[in-house]
């Protein structure tokens, strides 16, 4: 994609795809799956997030795999049905998802950490990247058995695989959603630095 085509975008339709995006992204997906199945209200029990991580609390394993495919599906189609339209509006409408995900407005702008709309409009606007992702985190995830330093690390280097790959708009897009990324897991960060954060396969 060419960086000067931005200008050939009408301002209207950029907007329509951040707001379509922002909309699609903002269903709570952990929140309404939990709630369906009699559940109660996920963000009373463990961390309080609505993200895929929060509703496996919840000792559903199909539930929190479906919360994940949801929340990442979420973004891939935002980027594919605005980017019928052109490049900028699907740009638009991924950075829409993704904020959506994080400040849902239906849940009073406190929604899940991110990583996995990250990676479904990864997967919508350059799938290679999404494959990065996914090399670096199982890499990392089996190395350590911490999922949310799996998450931070694949999160940084996927700006700079994009690049060098040569997705130079959806490079410049990550930068900031993998900074967001790293402010929503800031617990996350300070657990590790101690020493306390929880592996994966750990109980309670």
């Amino acid at each position: 994609m060419d960086m000067t085509s931005w200008s050939a975008a009408a301002l209207p339709n950029l907007l329509a795809a951040l707001a379509f995006g922002y909309l699609l992204g903002s269903i709570p997906f952990g929140f309404i799956i939990t709630r369906m199945a009699g559940l109660g209200d996920v963000r009373k029990i463990g961390s309080g997030n609505i993200g895929a991580t929060n509703v496996l609390r919840t000792g559903k394993k199909g539930l929190a795999a479906l919360t994940l495919l949801l929340d990442a599906l979420k973004g891939t189609a935002a980027v594919l049905v605005a980017g019928l339209y052109g490049p900028e509006p699907a740009i638009a409408a991924g950075l829409g998802a993704f904020l959506g995900h994080l400040f849902p407005v239906w849940l009073g702008f406190k929604g899940g950490k991110g990583v996995a709309t990250y990676l479904g409009v990864l997967a919508g606007l350059a799938w290679p990247g999404a494959l990065v992702f996914a090399v670096c985190w199982l890499a990392v995830a089996f190395l350590t058995r911490y999922s949310s330093l799996a998450a931070l690390t694949a999160t940084v280097l996927v700006p700079i695989a994009l690049y060098l790959l040569g997705y130079i708009q959806p490079a410049l897009l990550f930068v900031p959603l993998s900074l967001l990324v790293f402010l929503k897991h800031r617990a996350n960060i300070a657990r590790l630095i101690q020493g306390n954060e929880s592996r994966i396969g750990a109980k309670g």
